[in-house]
């Protein structure tokens, strides 16, 4: 296997667990996310849950990167 076949993959886990933690953490609600209903459309977006999970990615991939 290739290098980029390995990432891939290895995001598309990491993609997979959040996905299936989402709902235990309850991480989509947090304070700050934005969301407007107006009769039968909503509309959703997580601020403050893209800023955290882009600070924890950040702080794997610094960690990763240190012991290479």
């Amino acid at each position: 296997m290739t290098g980029l076949s390995k990432m891939l993959m290895a995001a598309g886990a990491i993609i997979f667990f959040i996905g299936l933690l989402m709902p235990l953490l309850k991480l989509g609600k947090l304070p700050g996310d934005i969301m407007i209903k107006k009769g039968n459309m909503t509309f959703y977006f997580p601020v403050v849950t893209s800023i955290v999970i882009s600070i924890v990615l950040s702080l794997i991939l610094m960690a990763i990167g240190r012991f290479r």
